[in-house]
């Protein structure tokens, strides 16, 4: 009787060891899981920032002004357009 008694106690044992490391690393899990989420959350935000940013910066008349002052570019007019043929293309032209 008595070694079944020490053999329930030691059972009884393992499953309270058991259920307590089961806890654990359940709230171990749910804790790296809302980092997890909030970090989803700041990261999503983030990008709608910067397709917001974007937009803004990829506006026509920006792109035109920065054309203009930074690379020092101007608008295409015949007067300045050079049409170059490729010879083998003139050569079956001909």
């Amino acid at each position: 009787m008595l070694r079944i008694n020490l053999l329930l106690l030691l059972a009884v044992m393992l499953s309270a060891i058991f259920l307590v490391h089961t806890q654990y690393e359940s709230r171990k899990l749910f804790t790296e899981l809302d980092r997890a989420e909030s970090e989803a959350r700041r990261l999503a935000t983030d990008q709608q920032r910067l397709q917001v940013e974007k937009r803004a910066q990829a506006t026509p008349q920006r792109i035109e002004t920065m054309a203009r002052e930074k690379l020092q570019m101007k608008p295409a007019s015949p007067a300045i357009t050079q049409y170059v043929q490729d010879g083998a293309a003139a050569g079956a032209v001909q």
